[in-house]
């Protein structure tokens, strides 16, 4: 699939984040400056920054322009599906611990289409409403093809292009279909923990995996959020 030019700027501007050119609290180039370095109409190059400003790595700042966020963003668990409304959009997020090798749970080997016993890796992250308190707690599972292949994703640091983006300049694989199943059933101490709720409180678990064209999985994703914070609406056609 061809990369569209306001997505090839997009992805230049990340890597130059990543590499440390545009530090947290760093101005980017301004449309005007991105249309002329690059060639394109000055609507291109502000798409190019939309891309980055809904992926939570850039913020606009008043007089300013769109700043590097000092803060890493994530989406809210629960609110992949096409159609559905992105009730919260981005949201800031803790990382928790560091990204390890471990044995995922059996609906989760299954998704990703280990057998048992095979390790993957593993990402946590919090993340947070605007007062800072939690939200929900997401564990992002990479099976050991794309993990290896992708070493960035067993560093404690957040990658500022995007894991997606990263791992597709990696494998050259890119997400062609996500599968979502929501269940619901009490929260685990050590996910009470996280969420700073008491323990055995009812959760929403959104299990949310991303395959290529072939249908192999990049990632699987379970995302638990306590019942009085998800909200997931559905839009389609009657």
């Amino acid at each position: 699939m061809a990369v569209l030019k306001y997505e090839e700027i997009a992805e230049s501007l990340r890597a130059r984040i990543a590499a440390g050119e545009f530090a947290p609290g760093a101005t980017i180039p301004s449309g005007r400056d991105l249309a002329e370095q690059w060639d394109v109409s000055r609507a291109t190059a502000i798409k190019a920054v939309d891309v980055l400003r809904n992926d939570g790595v850039v913020v606009a700042k008043q007089g300013t322009g769109f700043v590097v966020t000092e803060t890493p963003v994530a989406r809210a668990a629960g609110s992949r599906r096409a159609g559905s409304a992105r009730i919260l959009g981005g949201m800031p997020f803790l990382r928790i611990g560091t990204p390890d090798w471990s044995e995922p749970s059996a609906r989760v080997a299954v998704a990703l289409g280990i057998s048992p016993g095979v390790l993957a890796l593993r990402r946590i992250r919090v993340l947070q409403l605007p007062d800072g308190t939690p939200h929900s707690c997401v564990e992002a599972w990479f099976p050991p093809e794309i993990a290896e292949a992708a070493p960035r994703l067993a560093d404690t640091a957040s990658i500022a292009e995007g894991t997606t983006r990263y791992v597709r300049r990696q494998t050259g694989r890119l997400p062609a279909e996500g599968i979502d199943i929501t269940t619901v059933r009490l929260a685990t101490d050590t996910e009470a923990e996280r969420l700073g709720v008491p323990a055995a409180t009812p959760v929403a678990v959104l299990l949310h995996t991303a395959n290529d064209r072939e249908g192999h999985p990049l990632v699987c994703e379970e995302g638990v959020t306590p019942f009085s914070l998800f909200e997931q609406v559905d839009t389609y056609s009657m």
